[in-house]
C-alpha cells in the first residue's frame, strides 16, 4: 500500500498548479466547542502563502484567534472511472492537504494586494477598480503560512 501511495504523489510543480488554478479550498479550523470546523472559501496562492477573504467577524476567526493552526484542503477537477463492476469504479483526481498557521493581515498594502488578486482570479472584468473603503473595514484578510503539504493524485 505504501508504494501505490508513493507513485500516486503530486510533483512540486502539479502542487503548485493546482494552489494556482483550483477555485475552492476547504479550510479546518479548532472549534471553540472542541469540534472541528470545515467550510469552503476561495482562495489565492501568492509567494508561497494561501489567502482568502471574508468579514471581518465571525467563527473562522474567533477560531484562528484561539488556535492559528490549521488544515486546508483543495481537490482539483475530477471525473469518474467508471467500470463494468460497481465496487471497481473509480475517481480520477488531484488533491491537496496543507497544514500551517493562519494569520491575520494587518498590513493594508498585502491586503489590497490579496484582494486584486482574488479580484483577478474570480471577477476579472472588475480588474484595476478601487475597492470602497467601506468594504476594506468590514474585510478581514487571512494568510496561512504553509509548514507541510501533500498532494495525491489518481489517473
Amino acid at each position: 500500500m505504501q508504494e501505490r501511495m508513493r507513485a500516486h504523489q503530486l510533483s512540486r510543480e502539479q502542487a503548485d498548479k493546482l494552489l494556482n488554478t483550483a477555485q475552492i479550498g476547504h479550510l479546518g479550523t479548532f472549534g471553540l466547542n472542541g469540534y472541528p470546523y470545515v467550510l469552503p472559501v476561495h482562495f489565492v496562492h501568492i509567494d508561497g502563502v494561501i489567502y482568502f477573504h471574508g468579514l471581518n467577524q465571525g467563527q473562522k476567526l474567533d477560531n484562528i484567534e484561539q488556535n492559528p493552526k490549521v488544515c486546508f484542503q483543495i481537490t482539483g477537477d475530477y471525473c469518474y472511472l467508471q467500470a463494468d463492476v460497481p465496487c471497481d469504479t473509480n475517481t480520477a483526481y488531484q488533491s491537496l492537504v496543507c497544514l500551517g498557521k493562519a494569520f491575520l493581515v494587518e498590513d493594508s498594502a498585502l491586503k489590497v494586494k490579496v484582494l486584486e488578486a482574488v479580484v483577478e482570479k474570480f471577477t476579472p472584468q472588475h480588474k484595476g477598480k478601487a475597492f470602497p473603503e467601506t468594504m476594506l473595514e468590514v474585510t478581514a484578510v487571512v494568510g496561512i503560512k504553509v509548514d507541510e503539504l501533500t498532494g495525491k493524485y489518481y489517473s
